[in-house]
């Protein structure tokens, strides 16, 4: 049951990603981009970590430091790459780049670095997928082609995919309420000096502190909590690509709360994306359900 889920869990992660941006645009004039990045992480590790220790999952004992301390890292650098890039370029198209290369790169990275060619069904979809980012790119009424922002989005793709593929290592060390616990408390850890560089006083206001609420306990905590359990059953190429519902949430919310316009092309980019997670998630079914026939076929020679 849990396997046949696990797809649908990294669907809602990145519904709840998508709301990232739309906040972002709902914190106090104060809030710089860094500002944000850091109480997100401050309010979902320490949450994280408080309810790891509730339910007893906190055991640190022979714990992969390296592989922690590589995934916390790539969290810390995502979040000012990510939310200066929707500051630079729109909520839609911000998070459109920054998540829609995300796939490309992970099975890159897989291919390159873990010899794991993927499947057919990640190539099909992700390649939907992609020329949804990209028509959703061309977007003109909301988007801007700041050069330094795509830059910034790219660098967050990176950093989520990188994420990806080292906590695919963590979650079959530790139960997942650890493994979200420990990342993301080292990373708000690694971006502490940030509270002493930027105005933090914008979280004391009812809307920094809802922003701050919403981004660390939904956006960050359930999120990420939810997407660690989906990698012990699913691919990290996979779950990246299935990620991208948060851009396609992005995008609905960056047009229905903050008025960005999107134009017959970037609609056509939105469906593109909604037939690449769909594609995926039936393919997805449909391998698990051929693994499942071949291992009871092997079991029964053995037999």
């Amino acid at each position: 049951m849990k396997e046949k889920l696990a797809p649908l869990w990294v669907l809602l992660a990145g519904v709840l990603w998508g709301t990232t941006g739309t906040a972002q645009t709902y914190a106090p004039d104060a809030a710089h981009p860094i500002a944000v990045g850091a109480a997100r992480l401050a309010v979902g590790g320490l949450s994280l970590l408080l309810v790891a220790i509730l339910f007893g999952q906190l055991n640190l004992r022979n714990w992969p430091i390296k592989v922690t301390v590589a995934a916390a890292l790539c969290m810390a650098a995502y979040q000012p790459l990510f939310f200066t890039a929707v500051q630079q370029t729109g909520v839609a198209v911000g998070t459109v780049i920054a998540i829609g290369s995300a796939p490309l790169l992970s099975g890159a990275l897989e291919w390159l670095l873990l010899k794991k060619t993927p499947s057919k069904g990640w190539w099909i979809s992700t390649l939907l997928s992609i020329i949804g980012c990209f028509l959703l790119f061309f977007n003109k009424g909301a988007a801007n082609a700041d050069p330094t922002g795509i830059f910034m989005a790219l660098g967050a793709g990176l950093s989520f995919a990188v994420y990806t593929i080292v906590s695919k290592g963590l979650v079959h060390t530790a139960s997942s309420l650890s493994v979200v616990a420990v990342v993301f408390t080292l990373s708000a850890v690694f971006l502490s000096p940030v509270l002493f560089f930027y105005d933090m006083s914008w979280m004391a206001e009812p809307g920094g502190l809802a922003v701050s609420l919403h981004l660390g306990l939904l956006a960050t905590g359930a999120a990420y909590l939810l997407f660690a359990k989906a990698l012990v059953h699913v691919p990290s190429s996979t779950a990246v690509t299935l990620a991208l519902a948060e851009p396609l949430t992005a995008a609905m919310l960056g047009v229905v709360l903050v008025r960005e316009q999107l134009d017959l092309l970037s609609w056509a980019g939105v469906s593109c994306l909604i037939l690449g997670i769909g594609f995926l998630a039936v393919f997805s079914r449909r391998d698990r359900a051929e693994k499942v026939v071949k291992q009871s076929a092997g079991f029964k020679k053995t037999l």
